[in-house]
């Protein structure tokens, strides 16, 4: 448990009104009143549907010691209160001083687009991990620090977590961290006062606009990771890594004062692969940078994760490491958990899971499959409910216009109606009656198998890793991976 004088703490922040004992020493700091520990710092900070304010109570009968707040209560007499104007304003610099400016300590790397943050997370994690430099990762699969695991609660948990979570990296000698960097996370002011050294553009797609409503202002959430690095900041010169064959790369670009690594498909681009070779065993290609040019093998499968690869090595290059050591470490990695996983079978049949549920995303994984085919594709896929409506129908379109058989089901559907999903997914489709559909997610996996003959491809799309399904009234043990085993040795096959 970190302990610190709450008066040092306050003096660094030159926060000069507080109520109470000054010499009091602090356990913790906390925003959720439900997990507050005795001795902690109660920030009462405003949500989005909820003030901090009023749990201030609750926050003081499990202990808190002080409490910061933005208005006086002078009922309150056995806590110190801290007086701010801005109460969330404030948390990211309590956090970064509370946990000795860890971030500052390490190579911080962090990842934002719509598709492709956690491959290319995990495999920066193993290039900077082979080549040296004991990495954590904060991401949308799990939390790691050093050798320890944590099933992740978010994309990008909120400040407090990070900075606790950097501060846990750096006792277990971890030298650099990469994180997911959510367009939530980054509205939300959840990495605020954040030294990144690096910051990756995958890409950008319709997503979230159930929350940003505009893609303007999803792009606008973007940005705000590049327009913050700074290389006037402690630690000195800054990268960003960025997807020069996304139409955004440009804005992007004009909105950082970082150097700039740029990479993708075209030679226009610092970085870039050539003469690639696509299978349903992996990738060859060529990788070029600054007149260098060495040959990449990779398990992985895809254009898509092509892209991902080449995110990674820059910036493994960003680093300081060179080409040819990035390229050989990439040659032991092997796959994410639910981001094109290949589940083993005696079928013959290549089965992949994949997390993709976005148009975009669905896309590349059916153009990069469509690619290698060696006979029929089929999909398996639904839309999440609760989520952005105007993706379900343009997500039919491009199934029934890259995939053989497309078979729609439920993903997570939430509070909505699981037929009234698929309804939306269908109205994208010329032909709907030549879809399959079924409701129960089971019976559609084990139907797309059971179609399946020797080479064929069947995936099954939109939940990847996740291990449950979400309904209005229950969430229930669900994994694809487990569901198309069980299928490969029990179902009827032609």
């Amino acid at each position: 448990m970190e302990r610190i004088k709450l008066k040092n703490l306050l003096k660094r922040l030159k926060i000069k009104t507080y109520k109470g004992v000054k010499d009091l020493e602090i356990t913790g700091i906390c925003a959720n009143s439900k997990l507050v520990a005795p001795g902690n710092l109660f920030i009462a900070k405003k949500g989005l549907s909820l003030n901090g304010a009023e749990f201030i109570s609750e926050a003081i009968a499990a202990g808190a010691t002080a409490v910061l707040t933005d208005l006086y209560n002078p009922f309150l007499s056995d806590v110190v209160q801290i007086i701010h104007p801005d109460v969330n304003a404030i948390e990211a610099l309590l956090a970064k001083e509370y946990y000795h400016l860890a971030d500052e300590r390490l190579f911080l790397v962090g990842i934002t687009g719509t598709n492709g943050k956690t491959t290319t997370a995990c495999i920066v994690k193993h290039i900077l991990d082979k080549l040296g430099s004991l990495c954590g990762l904060i991401g949308s699969i799990e939390w790691i620090i050093g050798k320890h695991h944590f099933p992740a609660t978010h994309t990008t948990p909120d400040v407090l977590t990070n900075f606790k979570l950097f501060n846990d990296m750096t006792l277990a000698k971890c030298k650099s961290c990469v994180m997911e960097v959510s367009s939530h996370a980054l509205d939300q002011g959840r990495v605020k006062e954040i030294e990144f050294d690096v910051a990756v553009f995958t890409n950008l797609d319709q997503d979230h606009l159930d929350y940003h409503m505009f893609i303007q202002n999803y792009l606008q959430a973007k940005l705000t990771l590049f327009s913050q690095l700074n290389p006037l900041a402690h630690k000195g010169p800054k990268t960003a890594v960025i997807n020069l064959d996304s139409v955004y790369a440009e804005e992007i670009m004009k909105n950082t004062r970082a150097h700039l690594l740029t990479y993708g498909m075209d030679s226009r681009a610092d970085l870039y692969a050539h003469q690639i070779k696509l299978t349903p065993e992996g990738i060859e290609c060529f990788i070029h940078y600054q007149g260098e040019k060495i040959k990449l093998v990779s398990r992985l499968i895809g254009k898509h994760n092509l892209y991902n690869l080449l995110a990674a090595v820059g910036v493994g290059l960003s680093h300081g490491y060179c080409l040819k050591k990035i390229i050989y470490a990439l040659k032991s990695f092997n796959q994410v958990p639910g981001r094109l996983e290949k589940v083993a079978n005696s079928r013959g049949l290549y089965i992949f899971v994949d997390y993709a549920h976005t148009e975009n995303a669905l896309e590349c994984v059916l153009s990069a499959l469509k690619e290698i085919k060696q006979a029929k594709l089929i999909v398996v896929f639904g839309c999440g409910g609760n989520r952005d409506r105007q993706k379900r129908a343009k997500m039919g379109s491009i199934a029934e216009k890259l995939a053989d058989v497309v078979i729609v089901t439920t993903d997570n559907p939430r509070q909505e109606d699981p037929q009234g999903i698929i309804n939306d997914i269908l109205k994208g489709c010329k032909n709907p009656n030549a879809i399959l559909t079924f409701l129960n997610r089971k019976e559609a996996i084990f139907s797309a198998i059971e179609k399946g003959s020797s080479k064929d491809i069947v995936l099954i799309a939109g939940k990847g890793h996740e291990t449950c399904q979400v309904f209005s009234q229950q969430s229930v043990v669900f994994d694809d991976r487990l569901v198309a085993k069980l299928a490969c040795e029990t179902a009827v096959f032609n």
